[in-house]
């Protein structure tokens, strides 16, 4: 019986066409793609006047941890700017620092934001909780150099898409749970929420080539956690599984209607509203999985970043300046 889903939006499905697409991944063609050069973060800067400065921190085995801080140049009456702390995509297996950078350097541009972009370790390599708690040492390191980098700390959201989605839901429950760092905001766009991989959508998106596909969801989550069916699966990592979504910043969460994660990032935005706590989510109707960092010259691309850039203004700098 032929699965039902939802129509891909005219433009994008047109785009899509030109795109090589699969339906699983491998060890042997994840190898493959991480030989592909890392995105061209020379040609974001070219028309920028950004000053770009790199950092190691430490983990909490030792190992280095590469940090990436963009700051507007000549901002020298700028005092405390917001910060963007970002999370790449990847399934959690590939991807790196300058992975969907675009996104948050519109952010720079738009309001000037200090943008903090985090190098986290790998799957399979790395596994369990170790790529968030690189991320928390990262969040952790900028918030306590936040005078050093003219960062306002009241000012920091965490943000990121896809797998780097999924990794800034649960750095932002570690850091409630924990009681520091300051978080003012989440921004969670197609985010990787749920471990278990058995949704509707998740359903709909097996079994077919696509951007990400529910074999291919499944074949990260195993990278990560070795058996995705294992009931013992910390939140941090899978933040579906958390028990209490209160006391969480105000949240913003966006996704296709045409892709695996809708439904997993729907319920989650349910479960803040019945925490008590605000969140804004977009279903956008038509959209694969990160159909805006592949395409976003497509119309429905420049809504989605437009409405993301808006409601980040408006939360950070509420009286027009920064």
């Amino acid at each position: 019986m032929t699965t039902a889903r939802p129509a891909l939006d005219p433009e994008l499905g047109e785009l899509l066409t030109a795109m090589p697409l699969m339906s699983r991944l491998t060890p042997e063609i994840l190898a493959q793609l991480r030989q592909l050069p890392s995105p061209p973060v020379d040609s974001l800067l070219a028309q920028r006047q950004v000053d770009r400065r790199e950092v190691d921190v430490p983990a909490k085995d030792g190992a280095r941890i590469r940090l990436s801080v963009f700051s507007p140049a000549n901002t020298a009456d700028v005092t405390a700017a917001p910060c963007v702390y970002w999370i790449h995509g990847g399934g959690m297996v590939m991807g790196d620092r300058f992975s969907q950078l675009d996104i948050p350097l519109e952010w720079l541009d738009a309001f000037g934001a200090v943008v903090v972009s985090v190098d986290h370790r790998l799957a399979p390599e790395a596994t369990g909780t170790t790529l968030v708690d690189d991320c928390y040492q990262g969040l952790l390191w900028t918030a306590e150099h936040a005078e050093e980098l003219g960062i306002d700390p009241a000012r920091i959201v965490v943000a990121g898409a896809s797998a780097g989605g999924g990794l800034a839901a649960g750095l932002t429950l570690m850091a409630r749970d924990l009681g520091t760092p300051a978080v003012a905001a989440q921004v969670l766009i197609c985010p990787m929420l749920d471990h278990r991989n058995s949704t509707t959508s998740a359903r709909q998106y097996s079994g077919v080539p696509g951007v990400w596909t529910g074999e291919m969801n499944e074949f990260g989550w195993t990278a990560v956690l070795g058996d995705p069916t294992a009931d013992e699966v910390s939140a941090y990592v899978s933040p579906a599984r958390a028990e209490d979504l209160s006391g969480l910043p105000t949240s913003y969460i966006d996704v296709g209607s045409a892709e695996v994660f809708r439904d997993e990032d729907t319920e989650y935005a349910t479960r803040v509203w019945a925490a008590g706590g605000q969140a804004e989510l977009h279903v956008w109707a038509g959209g694969f999985h990160g159909f805006d960092a592949l395409y976003p010259q497509a119309d429905i691309s420049v809504t989605a970043r437009r409405t993301r850039t808006d409601w980040l203004r408006r939360l950070l700098l509420p009286n027009g300046s920064a």
